[in-house]
């Protein structure tokens, strides 16, 4: 497998969004998306296309896989050109259209109506690369695009629960600081038969909320590696992909009960990641962006734990079986065991604080 030929130059910029520092004061700036943005321009060295996804991971390439489910992608603020980005991007990769039109993509507020936040180049950013890249893994999955009014966690609250009265799949690519009331907020990660994604953070140690509620699955980073011809040779553990014990949350039963959750040390309390993808900005994946971000628009290279959630939800979604803890901790997914690389937590064989139980792989179940 090789990686995708660009067809535009790249103008070369690192850009890492931060995480808020107002750990406990839910303001509405307090949770940050967890994405790395490391080109501009169509297809720069490492830019990856969907093709190039599921040849690594052995994904299926069905155009109608994941269909008769629906995708919930959470995020803060609008993207105005959301369903134009996706048309552009889906155009570019031969997928299906997911439009309004075609009832396949929906976007409203946390409330469910069509008077939408204000809009925020950065989340923008992120949005475009929630929606088109749980499409490009489950081209035939409905996409519900939730905006939530602010970065506040009451607002992204609101937007959970419409999220997961509408959907099976669940996808949240932000995240912050843990805070002492952070339990308080669990039920909102709990509808029955909703599988729920949170990316585990692009900074290392220590762990993130909501990715340490027990109710969620907690989606860390991997790295890609290619040889010289593009061809690619191993995944490893990305060095900034975020994980680590939570302070306030305890381990759920079934990640409690797993034989090799004792090595990482958390005592009995939530360990994360509990899974992995691709989140490494030098493997990053190919997003149409067309409001503003930098002054730009266009192509980009993003990665970060944002690009490995919304894929672990439409992959999800594809199994069609509600993926929760003890789906993951049981023995129905092919994992690729991440055993070198990684945050500061390290790789090791079996569960670790730098990839969880490592990556899916395989078109089944």
């Amino acid at each position: 497998m090789k990686r995708f030929v660009g067809i535009v130059s790249a103008c070369l910029l690192l850009v890492a969004l931060p995480a808020s520092a107002a750990a406990a004061s839910g303001g509405d700036d307090w949770a940050q998306p967890t994405l790395r943005v490391r080109a501009h321009g169509l297809a720069a060295p490492g830019g990856l296309a969907p093709v190039n996804i599921k040849s690594v991971y052995g994904f299926s390439t069905s155009a109608t896989v994941g269909s008769g489910k629906t995708i919930a992608i959470v995020d803060a603020y609008d993207d105005p050109t959301a369903e134009k980005d996706l048309g552009v991007f889906s155009t570019q990769f031969g997928l299906p259209g997911c439009t309004t039109a075609n009832g396949c993509f929906k976007k409203v507020s946390q409330t469910g109506t069509t008077r939408y936040p204000r809009s925020n180049s950065g989340w923008a950013l992120e949005i475009s690369l929630d929606v088109q890249w749980a499409h490009a893994i489950a081209p035939g999955a409905k996409i519900l695009l939730v905006e939530a009014s602010s970065a506040s966690t009451a607002n992204l609250m609101a937007a959970e629960d419409y999220a997961g009265a509408h959907a099976q799949y669940v996808s949240n690519s932000w995240g912050g600081p843990e805070f002492s009331t952070e339990s308080s907020t669990d039920s909102h990660f709990a509808a029955a038969g909703v599988s729920y994604f949170v990316s585990s953070g692009d900074g290392g140690l220590p762990a993130e909320w909501p990715s340490v509620s027990p109710n969620v699955i907690s989606v860390g980073g991997t790295t890609l590696n290619f040889d010289g011809s593009g061809n690619f040779t191993s995944e490893t553990g990305w060095v900034d992909g975020g994980g680590g014990c939570s302070t306030y949350e305890t381990a759920n039963a079934a990640q409690a009960a797993f034989g090799t959750y004792a090595q990482v040390g958390c005592g009995g309390k939530r360990a994360t990641p509990d899974v992995s993808l691709d989140a490494d900005p030098n493997s990053g994946v190919l997003v149409y962006d067309g409001t503003r971000y930098s002054g730009q628009t266009g192509w980009w290279i993003v990665g970060g734990t944002s690009a490995s959630s919304p894929m672990w939800a439409a992959r999800s979604a594809d199994a069609g079986v509600v993926v929760n803890a003890a789906y993951v901790y049981g023995s129905a997914i092919t994992f690729r065991d991440i055993r070198s690389g990684g945050n500061t937590g390290g790789c090791l064989t079996g569960f670790d604080l730098c990839s969880g139980r490592g990556s899916w792989t395989r078109a089944t179940p």
